[in-house]
């Protein structure tokens, strides 16, 4: 009947508004609706990639908003509808790129972006700066605080690199008829400890390697870049102005998610990174960067 794993995104979409149904904006003070949401990473992380490939799902199907929206509501609509059909997609790749791809040419001095005292600096700046402080905004004006903010940088960092790219991934293999689409229910109860971890702020990294092992190589491999880079362009080579904006680009990386460099070097309770994903990932990075070395060579 849905045709796709998120049964309220195509609702809405295909049995709402390509019918004729009309939604108006509706905001009260007093909540209207009670609900529980996820309060550990590995919930989270579950259902993002459930959610992932259902809007991937609809997005590369025959109800694709983009095809089958415009004859059946206007194409600003099939076009919302289709930004969050594409989002997982179109947000783990770009994000992938710039968690790897300036940090890998950072370890091997090559600039990617214009010196810091050039002229055309400040336009990348600009683009950085006016998309963090957008957010800030909409977060401080429904309520919000900068700590709300902080860690929906940090949930959206996380979310890309794992669950929308395993959830994209999984829709594509799916139509391509190579896997199952399977519905993973997201769990309502949590231990004791969960819900302490949860009342300190802390993460709980009690999920699957799967998840863990992409977050754990892109933090290490930002630290390596950041040290590296960081030494090379002041003491050795002096060129720091032609390095400053990827070197400042693993330094926010890094600010933003130091709970998981707490969760693998500092904690020792329950919730944090087990050594043996932190070993592995390391093991990962020392193979891949000699590959990527000798790529970047020639």
């Amino acid at each position: 009947m849905y045709h796709s794993l998120v049964e309220d995104y195509f609702t809405g979409f295909k049995q709402l508004h390509c019918k004729g149904w009309r939604s108006v904006y509706l905001n009260p003070e007093r909540p209207q609706f009670l609900g529980t949401s996820t309060t550990n990473l590995n919930d989270s992380l579950v259902q993002g990639t459930r959610w992932s490939s259902g809007l991937v799902q609809v997005a590369i199907s025959k109800y694709c908003p983009l095809i089958y929206g415009p004859p059946r509501m206007s194409l600003l609509e099939s076009m919302a509808y289709a930004d969050l059909g594409m989002f997982p997609l179109l947000n783990c790749l770009p994000l992938w790129c710039f968690a790897t791809v300036p940090q890998l040419c950072l370890l091997h001095g090559i600039p990617l972006y214009p010196e810091v005292l050039s002229s055309s600096s400040p336009i990348f700046v600009f683009v950085f700066l006016s998309a963090l402080s957008k957010h800030l905004y909409e977060v401080l004006s429904t309520g919000g605080s900068i700590k709300i903010w902080r860690n929906e940088q940090r949930i959206w960092m996380i979310r890309a690199v794992t669950c929308q790219l395993y959830g994209s991934l999984n829709a594509i293999m799916h139509k391509l008829g190579l896997a199952e689409a399977s519905f993973s229910a997201t769990n309502k109860v949590a231990d004791d400890e969960q819900v302490k971890l949860y009342g300190m702020g802390k993460f709980d990294f009690r999920t699957s390697k799967m998840f863990l092992a992409p977050l754990v190589t892109i933090i290490l491999l930002n630290i390596a870049a950041f040290v590296c880079g960081a030494i090379r362009s002041t003491i050795i080579t002096g060129d720091w102005d032609k390095m400053f904006v990827q070197i400042s680009l693993s330094f926010y990386i890094l600010v933003m998610n130091y709970a998981i460099i707490e969760g693998m070097i500092v904690r020792k309770d329950n919730g944090r990174i087990p050594p043996s994903v932190t070993l592995s990932s390391a093991l990962l990075s020392g193979i891949f960067l000699p590959l990527v070395s000798i790529i970047l060579r020639h």
